[in-house]
């Protein structure tokens, strides 16, 4: 039976009793104190009658009665989900009834107790929800050793990190990316976490420079505002050695751009809350591959398939398969959705790649966001790299609109960088002398913001 990733905690915890964990603007928890909070949290939760194998909900914002509850609840052997606590009340109830919790956790005291944490015990360690970009949020059900496997290859093949390194939390921590690239990966290695309870990039900044942080996990949509800050002129980065991307695409502009004013290198990879981080560029080589997402990393075999299941010679685009120990266990209580994606050990990304002869994978586009025009197939995410190359344009997002005739139209949502301007007319005719015909968006509308989920995905339903 696989071990209680709590109990990798555990090791850490006796292992540098003294060491700093967490630490804040303000504050800060040694890994000892840590520990005995964690404690409290179990020894509480136990009293309510929550016992191994139960359900918790944990409803709290960044800070370090987050980390002691996820902590304390996984020393019990119960199965953890985290909630976005800007989730309005209908989306959190919607999660709360598909999931049946035996608690929910919404604040911690400052209780103390010494608890060892159990034996795996063959349940789940977290059951994460999707941020139903696509439709009704889905339970992820996530083992014990999908998040043992995963967090040590964030460790080392991704972001390199040794108990010396200072993490900066500033996403939130109720999601994949935050929640292992930005927490429980820094603490397995003995590193420390800098805690930011909620994202600005004047804040960002500052706590950069306050706690000395070496890496950096953020979006694409955190290093653009930053880059836009009055605050980033002045900015103390000498201690950043890296900065990672993930939750949504980084476009090689931005990254290049971020290099170029700050001397830092964006590590971008590929992931979802199904299969944490698969393929990435890596923090020991130096090699970035302008239109690819990295390779699989240690441990983790990619097919590319036609419709059929056929693999396809290289270099053609096809759907992208995965099989890697971090996978789900399966879609919460959804089993025929479960089978629609998962099938002898493979995942069925359901996005359209090309695999270079050195391995690199770059992302074409979704099999389901292809807008079929007239019988032709147009990929959003080329039309999108076109928009982005205007230098007016910040972000874009392009989607098909149904149309009497042709099927689907293509459109596009644009918001501007700051100070720039622009008008549809312009973007369209830019487009179109870039694409070809049946490509170009025939309309383009100029917003103040895109919908985004709580990690900066572009939600795309709600722009349709």
């Amino acid at each position: 039976m696989t071990e209680n990733f709590a109990r990798l905690l555990d090791a850490t915890a006796r292992r540098e009793p003294g060491a700093p964990a967490l630490v804040w603007d303000g504050g800060a928890l040694t890994w000892a104190a840590l520990d005995l909070r964690a404690g409290g949290v179990a020894r509480a939760l136990s009293a309510q009658g929550v016992r191994a194998r139960d359900r918790v909900v944990l409803a709290m914002a960044n800070g370090w009665r987050f980390v002691a509850a996820l902590w304390g609840a996984l020393k019990l052997g119960v199965t953890v989900t985290p909630l976005n606590p800007l989730l309005t009340g209908a989306e959190r109830m919607r999660i709360v009834a598909d999931l049946r919790p035996a608690a929910i956790v919404e604040a911690t005291g400052a209780g103390e107790a010494v608890v060892t944490s159990v034996e795996g015990t063959g349940a789940p360690a977290l059951i994460l929800y999707t941020s139903g970009s696509t439709g009704e949020p889905k339970g992820v059900v996530l083992s014990h050793a999908a998040l043992t496997f995963a967090n040590r290859s964030w460790i080392g093949p991704v972001m390199g990190l040794t108990a010396e390194d200072v993490v900066l939390a500033a996403l939130p921590l109720s999601h994949s990316f935050g929640l292992n690239g930005a927490l429980l990966a820094p603490l397995l290695a003995g590193a420390s976490v800098a805690l930011l309870d909620h994202f600005s990039p004047e804040a960002a900044l500052s706590a950069i420079a306050q706690h000395r942080v070496t890496v950096f996990p953020g979006v694409a949509a955190m290093f653009r505002r930053m880059l836009d800050a009055p605050a980033m002129e002045t900015a103390d980065l000498g201690s950043l050695r890296a900065v990672v991307s993930g939750a949504a695409p980084c476009p090689w502009e931005l990254a290049r751009e971020w290099r170029e004013r700050t001397g830092v290198r964006i590590i971008r990879g590929y992931g979802s809350t199904e299969l944490f981080r698969p393929i990435s560029h890596l923090a020991g080589d130096a090699c970035d591959e302008p239109e690819s997402v990295g390779r699989p990393v240690p441990g983790v075999e990619i097919a590319v398939v036609d419709d059929a299941g056929a693999a396809l010679p290289q270099g053609e685009v096809g759907e992208l398969w995965i099989r890697t120990p971090a996978a789900m266990e399966g879609y919460l209580d959804r089993p025929e959705e479960t089978r629609a994606v998962l099938a002898d050990g493979w995942f069925r990304t359901g996005d359209l790649v090309a695999v270079s002869p050195d391995g690199h994978v770059s992302i074409v586009g979704r099999k389901r966001e292809l807008i079929l025009r007239g019988g032709y197939s147009v990929v959003p995410a080329e039309v999108e790299a076109v928009l982005l190359a205007h230098p007016a344009v910040a972000e874009a997002a392009v989607v098909g609109l149904p149309h009497p005739e042709l099927g689907e139209e293509v459109a596009a949502f644009v918001t501007l960088r700051p100070g720039a301007a622009s008008e549809p007319d312009e973007l369209i005719a830019h487009c179109k002398a870039r694409l070809a015909g049946f490509k170009y968006p025939r309309q383009v509308q100029i917003v103040a913001q895109l919908p985004k989920s709580a990690t900066g995905k572009i939600l795309k339903s709600r722009l349709r």
